[in-house]
């Protein structure tokens, strides 16, 4: 079965961030994730996880202004000074941290920027973070995300995210494949994870509609499970979605859809 890590942005939120780390681990669960770290010192986290002895699988460069509305700035050709600034702050916790892969959002598409100019943009900013993190032995990521959720978001299918590794040409660049906004713009999830997992780096989940747990909509995830252990996938799987009512009280997907409860 998946090894699943608690994405701590989303799952036990009802907890100031530096206590979900002690919940995750008692709920048995040995990984984590989550967006951002930059609000708190490296070495609070990093005392966290190895209290908790959790592994960190994965978080998110800086994003531009996530309270004002902004989910990422490679596209945006106004902001490549702060992208690549961002991009060594990353660097610098991810050393800290102990992770190996870091996920760059693409960001809303600003208004009234040339399509040339937006992608030209995000692939040379892309090209810039895989260099930056491969010398410092880092994988990057690019996550589609559906359009409904997030409109005006520059990158939604999995086909236009690989047609922009081949341009950017990294070898330590890699596809995040989150299933519920996959399944919102393309379906075909089996297929598509299959076809391409030489290209995907990271898994997360969530049901559809709702983006609540495994389990709670149209989503065959006891198929899906399955079929990551069949087509040898042997990465994390994030649990990136929102509780239906409590973190606990939602767990129960892990024993009721998987062999294993972590």
């Amino acid at each position: 079965m998946p090894r699943f890590a608690a994405n701590l942005s989303m799952l036990f939120t009802e907890e100031p961030f530096l206590d979900r780390f002690k919940s995750a681990a008692q709920s048995g669960f040995t990984a984590v994730e989550f967006l951002f770290p930059y609000a708190f010192a490296a070495q609070d986290i990093r005392q966290q996880l190895d209290q908790n002895g959790l592994t960190l699988v994965l978080h998110n460069l800086p994003a531009g202004d996530w309270e004002a509305g902004e989910r990422g700035i490679a596209c945006n050709p106004a902001r490549v000074n702060d992208f690549e600034q961002g991009v060594a702050k990353a660097v610098q916790y991810a050393k800290a941290l102990g992770v190996w892969q870091l996920n760059c959002l693409a960001g809303k598409a600003p208004a009234g920027v040339a399509p040339e100019l937006l992608r030209r943009t995000l692939v040379n900013n892309l090209r810039y973070a895989a260099d930056a993190l491969g010398q410092a032995g880092l994988r990057l990521l690019i996550e589609p995300i559906n359009s409904f959720d997030i409109p005006g978001f520059y990158l939604n299918r999995t086909d236009q995210a690989l047609a922009l590794l081949e341009e950017v040409g990294a070898s330590n660049a890699y596809v995040q494949f989150d299933v519920y906004h996959a399944q919102r713009m393309e379906g075909e999830l089996a297929a598509t994870l299959q076809k391409h997992l030489s290209h995907i780096g990271h898994v997360q989940i969530a049901d559809n509609p709702g983006r609540n747990e495994p389990g709670t909509g149209e989503i065959n995830y006891a198929f899906l499970f399955d079929h990551l252990d069949r087509i040898g996938y042997t990465g994390w799987v994030g649990c990136e979605y929102k509780p239906a009512r409590t973190t606990l009280s939602g767990l129960g997907w892990r024993e009721k859809l998987t062999r294993s409860p972590t």
